[in-house]
């Protein structure tokens, strides 16, 4: 992996070097989501860099698209790869409470609990215990530790509540789940314990809006599968 690492970090900008890495199939997912996020640094810095979008806007929209492809890399990704994927990520300043927030709306449970293990630096065994012990208030304890912003607390409680009621069973831990994302919304907004939330309800906000483009897209590629049987049976 260290030499795939060091590629990575020398030739990442490089188209060819970076599609051609990207093309095997033994190439560690920590590599692989390094090259995912110097991808989307240098598309911020394209169009940016045209003005066709402002550079702050250019700089979240690619963030976003690179948190929403590390989740679905590590959900396609196997489970042995989990662990040092979530190190890189930390040691590359990128396991942000935004990225493990999606994950966690996502159902990427798994995701979940190695970031609060790697940033607890605490055995994923203890973290698990926690957080699925319904009885257990120890989670505010490894959420302090992991160092998350404190404003972004009830945002984790409540999706927490609202996966153990649903026994943790969240589908692909690839797409943001709807239902999920607009139920955590609802509870923030009615907060009111002195601390600013207004950053963590846009955030979810934009969360919930692209659930709800992932849900349509998904319902259209479906009704446009049962086309053609459709049409057949019509016929």
């Amino acid at each position: 992996m260290l030499s795939f690492q060091r590629i990575a970090e020398r030739f990442g900008h490089l188209g060819a070097i970076r599609e051609a890495m990207l093309l095997r199939e033994d190439l560690p997912a920590a590599v692989r989501q390094a090259l995912v996020a110097n991808l989307s640094e240098t598309l911020a810095r394209f169009v940016s860099g045209r003005a066709w979008l402002e550079h702050d806007r250019a700089q979240r929209i690619a963030r976003e698209a690179c948190e929403k492809a590390t989740v679905t890399l590590a959900a396609d990704s196997p489970e042995r790869e989990l662990a040092p994927l979530v190190r890189h990520l930390r040691e590359s300043g990128q396991l942000t409470a935004g990225l493990v927030l999606r994950a966690l709306l996502s159902g990427h449970v798994e995701m979940f609990l190695a970031a609060l293990a790697e940033l607890c630096a605490l055995p994923i065994r203890r973290v698990s215990s926690v957080v699925y012990d319904e009885e257990s208030s120890g989670f505010r304890a490894l959420f302090e530790k992991a160092g998350f912003p404190h404003a972004s607390y009830p945002a984790f409680r409540a999706a927490l509540e609202a996966m153990r009621e649903g026994g943790f069973d969240m589908g692909d831990g690839i797409r943001l789940k709807r239902r999920i994302v607009e139920r955590v919304l609802t509870r923030c907004a009615e907060e009111d314990n002195g601390v600013d939330v207004r950053p963590l309800l846009t955030l979810l906000r934009r969360f919930a809006a692209e659930a709800a483009r992932d849900e349509a897209r998904v319902f259209c590629q479906e009704l446009a599968g049962e086309a053609p049987e459709e049409h057949l049976l019509a016929a």
